[in-house]
């Protein structure tokens, strides 16, 4: 009876194990002869299967990145900025249109529009935040607390309390600074030795944006030793640099403004003025000279925006923004227009030449 019990189950056991065999090749019949998984397959079907092409999941979730840009206002450094950046994300995978969406906000350089944006930033889910200029990048901080945050072309990041330190930043927010440090420094040094009859400079500044005011302190302070007056022309807003230029006219032998998102904003009427009056003008950045500045030690903002996009390839792969430094321009160089010193009254020398590495930055010559 015993023995009987025994052939009994091992009967029962076949039967169990042909039934099964029989069942999976029913059900994977369908899945061998149907395409791949669509919008239609349920959650439950991709997140349980084993095959190894489910690890592609990283590229889906590529596809799924979504980026929020806000801008102070339509410039050319600030907008080859937002350029570079795209193209770092373009380089390293992600393609817009393609495998990542781009939310791109531009306020006019009108505060409540920008503090709006940065309200609709805070409120949406992006899973990275640029913010370009620094009053925008102020807004983006002060709202924005969830979500990792760049900024770019901000002067000072530290004056603008936007990080606790520029090598451990702390928070959700780290970026590029648009300003080596060095760069003010040897554009003055330049003024200095190639233009001796300067004894007067004159500037057009905003001084609601802090990384202007930074910047000409710095200029006070550094001409004061070589008994350069610096004269302040003071704005609220784009549509009176022009009053603010002509206000310098016969009071100043030369005129310089520091990357101000305001002044650069109607900088074309300072060019008119010192071409006017034939008054040497200096900028702080490259677009400015190309435009038609004599002078400045800079770089291209493209690579500076380049730069802050090759650090949120690293944010969206798991980098930590508390713990990212903040960059600098590492490629800085004296920058010449030679046809805008022309029309300003001045000669370009083979001494001033002469300080340029790199030839390419001999404008117009």
């Amino acid at each position: 009876m015993k023995k009987l019990s025994q052939i009994f189950i091992l009967f029962l056991a076949i039967a169990l194990v042909l039934t099964a065999c029989g069942g999976g090749s029913e059900t994977s019949t369908p899945s061998d002869s149907s395409p791949t998984n669509d919008s239609s397959s349920s959650p439950s079907d991709s997140s349980t299967s084993s095959d190894p092409s489910s690890n592609t999941s990283s590229d889906d979730d590529k596809s799924s990145v979504r980026i929020g840009i806000a801008q102070l206002l339509e410039h050319p450094s600030l907008d080859a900025t937002r350029e570079g950046f795209l193209d770092a994300l373009k380089d390293n995978g992600y393609v817009e249109g393609e495998n990542l969406e781009v939310d791109y906000n531009n306020a006019q350089n009108d505060p409540p529009t920008n503090l709006t944006i940065a309200q609709k930033m805070a409120s949406e889910p992006f899973d990275l935040v640029l913010a370009i200029a620094t009053p925008t990048a102020q807004a983006i901080a002060q709202h924005v607390t969830d979500k990792p945050v760049l900024f770019a072309a901000v002067t000072d990041p530290l004056d603008a309390r936007l990080v606790d330190s520029l090598e451990k930043p702390g928070g959700n927010i780290t970026g590029g600074a648009d300003l080596n440090p060095e760069a003010t420094v040897k554009l003055m040094e330049f003024i200095v030795e190639e233009f001796p009859q300067i004894r007067t400079l004159g500037v057009v500044i905003n001084e609601g944006e802090p990384n202007s005011v930074v910047t000409i302190n710095k200029v006070e302070e550094m001409l004061s030793e070589y008994e350069i007056e610096v004269i302040r022309a003071a704005v609220s807003n784009t549509s009176e640099v022009k009053q603010a230029a002509e206000s310098l006219v016969g009071r100043v032998d030369g005129i310089f403004i520091a990357l101000d998102n305001t002044v650069v904003g109607g900088v074309d009427a300072i060019i008119q003025v010192a071409e006017e009056h034939q008054i040497p003008f200096f900028a702080s950045d490259r677009d400015t000279v190309e435009r038609g500045a004599i002078a400045t030690y800079g770089f291209k903002y493209y690579d500076h925006g380049y730069q802050v996009g090759e650090m949120a390839v690293e944010i969206l792969k798991g980098a930590d923004p508390a713990e990212m430094q903040v960059t600098f321009p590492d490629k800085l160089d004296l920058i010449i227009n030679v046809e805008a010193a022309r029309r300003q009254g001045v000669e370009i020398t083979d001494s001033m030449k002469a300080k340029v590495q790199d030839k390419e930055n001999i404008l117009n010559e």
